[in-house]
Parts: C-alpha cells; sequence; structure tokens
C-alpha cells in the first residue's frame, strides 16, 4: 500500500511521508514535517514546524504537534519535535518544539500520552510510559521509562520521574520523584515502593523487599541523604536496582520529593 491522504487534508509537498502513512480529511502537516512508515493521522491534527513522527505511531484528531513552545524567550529560532515509533498520541494532545536555538523535545517509543496532556519545550520522554488526560508538563520536565502519570498531574518545570515510578491522579509534582516510587498528593511525596507496578514489571519479591528496605532509610526514617545512603551501602546487598536509586537521587537538582 502507499500512502493515503485525503482529499481535505492539507499536506505541504516538502513534508516527508514514508510508506502506508495515512492522513485524515482537514489534517494539517507543514514543510519540514516528516513521518514514519505505518503512521495514521486523524481528521484536524496539525504536525507543524521541524517535527519528525517515528513508525506506526497512531494521532488522534485535533492534537497539535510542533507549535511554537509557549515560553516567552522564544523568538522564532529553529527548534525540534522528535517522536519516536508506535506512539498513541490522543485527541487535543499539544507537544511543543524546544525553546533554544536547535533545541529538542523528545518523546521515546511505546507511549500512550492520553487526551488533553500537554508537553511543553525541552521535556524528555522515554519509553512505554503512559500519560493520562489532562497530564501538564511544564518545559524541561524528564520521565524516564515506565512511568505512569495520573489525570490531572502537574509537574513544576526542571522536574524528573524516575522510571517504573507511579504519580497519582491531581498531583502537583515540584521536586524529582525516584524511581520505583509510588507518590501522591499536592504538593505530591513519595509514600512507597511502586510494588504493584514493579510485579507487573517482573520483579522478583527479593528485588522488591530491597527496595522496600530502601525507601524505608531513605524516606521514614529522617536521616540525610547522605547519611541514607551510607547506611544502605553498608546494610543491603548491591543490586542495578539500588545502584540506579541511590545515583538518581545523588544527581537530583530540584531536591527529592519526600
Amino acid at each position: 500500500m502507499g500512502v493515503e491522504i485525503h482529499p481535505k487534508a492539507i499536506v505541504h509537498p516538502g513534508a516527508f511521508l514514508d510508506e502506508d502513512v495515512k492522513i485524515g480529511p482537514y489534517a494539517v502537516i507543514e514543510k519540514d514535517v516528516k513521518v514514519g512508515s505505518s503512521t495514521i493521522i486523524g481528521s484536524f491534527a496539525q504536525l507543524l514546524g521541524n517535527t519528525e513522527v517515528g513508525k506506526s505511531c497512531k494521532i488522534y484528531s485535533y492534537a497539535v504537534i510542533g507549535s511554537a513552545p509557549q515560553d516567552l524567550k522564544y523568538k522564532g529560532e529553529r527548534t525540534f519535535v522528535t517522536i519516536g515509533d508506535n506512539n498513541i498520541i490522543r485527541e487535543f494532545v499539544t507537544i511543543n518544539p524546544g525553546t533554544e536555538e536547535g533545541s529538542v523535545t523528545l518523546v521515546g517509543n511505546n507511549n500512550l500520552i492520553m487526551a488533553y496532556s500537554h508537553i511543553a519545550h525541552n521535556c524528555k520522554i522515554g519509553d512505554n510510559n503512559i500519560l493520562a488526560n489532562v497530564a501538564t508538563l511544564a518545559g524541561h520536565v524528564e520521565i524516564e521509562d515506565r512511568v505512569v502519570i495520573g489525570g490531572l498531574v502537574a509537574i513544576h518545570q526542571f522536574c524528573r520521574i524516575g522510571s517504573y515510578s507511579i504519580v497519582g491522579g491531581c498531583s502537583k509534582v515540584v521536586q524529582d520523584i525516584p524511581p520505583f516510587s509510588l507518590c501522591d498528593g499536592h504538593p505530591a511525596k513519595v509514600y512507597n515502593v511502586n510494588v504493584i507496578g514493579l510485579r507487573r514489571a517482573g520483579f522478583s519479591k527479593e528485588k522488591i523487599e530491597t527496595l522496600r528496605k530502601a525507601f524505608k532509610i531513605i524516606f521514614f526514617e529522617k536521616h540525610t541523604f547522605s547519611s541514607a545512603r551510607e547506611i544502605i551501602l553498608n546494610k543491603l546487598p548491591s543490586s542495578p536496582e539500588l545502584d540506579k536509586l541511590l545515583s538518581f537521587i545523588a544527581s537530583s537538582k530540584r531536591g527529592i520529593a519526600r
């Protein structure tokens, strides 16, 4: 099969459409946009500016990707949105490009981004994440892999959300959320290990129990982070998960939500 473009779609001849792309009525595809094979663009969706979408994505009606960043510093610089493969982007989602010259907003592979979610300039989204309806990400937010962001969650600029975490609906995130966390609140704070998420991801009971012990030391025994790190290194068996947790905390610039 070849490219299917509805006769009422508006597609610039300079856009690159790979094989088997389908574009619905009244969709708008601008000049420098690139769309990977087997991607479906719904009616009234807009792909603007320097946007690149990978293969086998589904972009639903009224999603707008690549419109100018909502940042007063932006003066028309050439910036980018790059989206990977197998993403589902639902109705009225907005994804803005970077602000500074040459900068990029990144979305990885296999993400589900539900209706009305917003991904602001310079965000970095990894793989296999779920952003529920009206998830709102300010500029420079980073979400790692296999994260669940609940509906109506607002995430402050420059915050990071670690892999395998879940953020409860309507939370206000103003500091970094470490990997493997279950967090909630206004402002959000860590309450526990994301036990159900880790079980579903195939983590062993032993690994989950080790993480639980580490979380108890970090979040509930009122140690400084440096003291908690020393206790964990001395008391708990080393593992890639603990290394990831401690490395994430050590590299935090906004502080850890606890």
